[in-house]
């Protein structure tokens, strides 16, 4: 499981897919999430805007899965 460590309050789906670089840039994003499930905390959700916060974990469709973190 590989650590993300957030500079902000959340990051959305469509830039965590980006700065995994999954995709290259956020115009891709829509079509990756409509091609492909992504599970958050479990659950499928494909929406790009969905906010990714401290302490979710997001399991990617090629088997990567991210434990999003506060710094400390």
């Amino acid at each position: 499981m590989r650590t993300v460590i957030l500079k902000n309050e959340y990051i959305t789906l469509g830039q965590l897919l980006k700065h995994l670089d999954i995709i290259s840039n956020g115009a891709e994003a829509k079509d990756f999430l409509n091609e492909y499930d992504c599970w958050i905390n479990g659950e499928p959700d494909n929406r790009r805007g969905r906010k990714i916060r401290n302490g979710d974990t997001v399991k990617f469709p090629n088997g990567l899965e991210v434990k999003v973190e506060d710094p400390k």
